[in-house]
């Protein structure tokens, strides 16, 4: 191959050399592809951490304790305390504050005590899903905008050919190379968004699955503290 050709196809002489459209393109597709990895990394260390903290309360609430301690320092670390730990403070608080007033039914109480419970774990649920519709976006839109950009490219590489008496492969690939990178770099910014949502999804999924299942057993709990002190 021609050194001279070679060079000019050189993955920085393309982009430097690519029309403003697909340079536009590239550029758009690189920001997108940035964010995409730095939302990555904050939802791999915030499920984690979210793991990690479901696995300690659940082991702490099942270890017989004493539910009015237990709340009490969940309470006092409200801020730093798990997605399941919230959950429980807002429903026993509930509970409490409800219990203690007279003339409630057993029933309205565990229907308040649930409705509490319910309205934190969609809250802790949203935050858990705050930016996987970034990479969903990202995954699916990225390869259609950089199919664009190489769209653009090889047509102005081809209208270029039209003041060309005789068109050679030398003088068509620069424009066609710069054209492909734009797809190149549309997949490079979509399939990892691709990867990371499927995953993150799938691990929110389990979470909530196990929220919600200690929902349904700490409210029996609950139930039969409620009915025995209605009883007693």
């Amino acid at each position: 191959m021609n050194p001279e050709l070679s060079q000019d196809l050189s993955l920085l002489h393309l982009v430097l050399n690519a029309s403003l459209p697909v340079q536009l393109v590239m550029l758009l597709l690189l920001g997108a592809s940035l964010m995409s990895w730095w939302f990555i990394f904050i939802k791999l260390f915030a499920l984690k951490r979210a793991l990690r903290e479901t696995d300690r309360f659940e082991r702490e609430f099942w270890g017989g304790g004493d539910l009015n301690t237990l709340y009490q320092r969940v309470a006092a670390e409200r801020d730093s305390a798990g997605e399941m730990e919230r959950i429980f403070e807002a429903g026993f608080r509930e509970f409490m504050k409800l219990r203690q007033q007279a003339g409630i039914s057993a029933n309205f109480i565990m229907d308040g005590t649930r409705r509490a419970m319910r309205a934190t774990y969609q809250r802790e649920l949203d935050s858990m899903e705050s930016h996987l519709s970034f990479l969903a976006t990202v995954g699916s839109v990225s390869p259609y905008v950089g199919l664009f950009g190489t769209v653009w490219g090889i047509m102005i590489a081809f209208m270029g050919l039209s003041s060309v008496a005789q068109a050679t492969l030398a003088q068509v690939a620069p424009g066609i190379a710069e054209a492909l990178i734009a797809t190149a770099m549309g997949l490079f910014a979509a399939i990892p968004a691709v990867v990371g949502y499927n995953r993150y999804t799938h691990d929110i999924d389990r979470l909530a699955n196990r929220m919600e299942s200690f929902m349904e057993e700490f409210s029996n709990i609950l139930q039969r503290q409620v009915t025995h002190h209605k009883e007693v």
